[in-house]
């Protein structure tokens, strides 16, 4: 069995391969893929670093290996400290690593998962730079002495409202240009809104999901694309540590020390999964009791954590078995 590490590149890349005693070392463009592809083994295992294009290239050579492991390289500390850094280097030590299994592995989700993943992260995109823009308006409003609020801008009628303002030519065109940007980014949020439930609604597990009274259609969709197979996860602390919302934790002598969450992986499914929280403990008694209940020890910043782990626990279950709830608020299941 032949390790082989690769150091990816743009446009190209080297790989390092250990076979027993022997070493070798290949250089190729990325246009020579499939050539490099040829020459790979059925028993083969590969590594490499998760970049911008590792999706690419594992998807293009991930049939002719028996094993693909694509690298954290913020987790690989022993590459990013090396002295002497080469692209050869580099390699060698990631097929070393391999032959020892002890590369710190990215999860890959599928591409439709991935797709689906890409596009709710645009809109996200989308309306942060819009929130951006209406917080511009308000503030060029506050400068010419003009109070507002920004909910005022959430509307076609406020918007049009503030281009009717008597102000100075400079500042007019300014505001024009500004709103124009946000009409087209309510449009463009609106047309991935519209595909993300779409694609979403095809999903396994949309259904289950979006079962649970508190997770709608976009946000049950940004959660699926987020958690990809839940059979990747043996438990639902597995699951949590995947949304890094496990505490950090650090150990002297026979001292345990707990820290804050680690906040490791997507920031917007620990966003919609808080927000889901906030949504869900208003029907259901037992988040409600359980919210309060930490709240009242913790205050209500760790309590609403507390409850957004809560809450991805009871979505690791109803994923892995298949449940479909009639009646969330009280536990009652679809007989399937």
């Amino acid at each position: 069995m032949r390790a082989i590490g690769i150091d990816l590149h743009k446009t190209m890349f080297v790989g390092c391969i250990l076979d027993g005693d022997k070493k070798e070392f290949h250089q190729y463009k990325m246009k020579e893929i499939e050539k490099f592809a040829d020459s790979l083994k059925p028993e083969d295992i590969l590594a490499v670093e998760s970049t911008g294009n590792s999706h690419y290239f594992t998807e293009k050579v991930k049939s002719k290996v028996s094993k693909i492991v694509v690298v954290n390289p913020a987790q690989f500390k022993v590459i990013s400290r090396s002295v002497k850094k080469t692209d050869k280097q580099d390699a060698e030590l990631l097929a070393f690593y391999l032959q020892k299994e002890m590369l710190p592995e990215v999860r890959m989700t599928d591409d439709y998962s991935s797709q689906l993943k890409s596009l709710t992260s645009t809109r996200d995109k989308f309306v942060k730079a819009r929130s951006v823009l209406k917080n511009k308006i308000h503030n060029i409003l506050n400068y010419q002495g003009i109070i507002s609020k920004k909910e005022d801008f959430s509307s076609i009628k406020g918007l049009n409202r503030v281009l009717e303002l008597k102000l100075g030519e400079g500042t007019k065109f300014e505001l024009e240009i500004i709103v124009d940007e946000i009409k087209h980014l309510n449009e463009n949020i609106a047309r991935l809104e519209e595909k993300i439930n779409s694609m979403g609604s095809k999903m396994k597990g949309f259904e289950n999901i979006t079962s649970i009274k508190g997770i709608g259609a976009k946000s049950g969709t940004i959660l699926l694309s987020i958690i990809g197979n839940i059979n990747d996860f043996a438990d639902e602390k597995k699951l949590a540590a995947y949304f890094g919302l496990v505490p950090k934790v650090s150990q002297s002598n026979e001292s345990i020390h707990q820290g804050r969450i680690t906040k490791h992986g997507s920031k917007l499914g620990r966003t919609t999964l808080v927000q889901c929280s906030l949504i869900a403990k208003k029907y259901s008694p037992y988040l409600k009791n359980f919210y309060e209940r930490i709240q009242k020890k913790r205050g209500s910043g760790k309590a609403i954590i507390a409850t957004a782990r809560k809450l991805l626990s009871i979505i690791f279950n109803t994923l892995k078995n298949n449940w479909v709830f009639l009646d969330f608020p009280n536990f009652v299941l679809r007989q399937v």
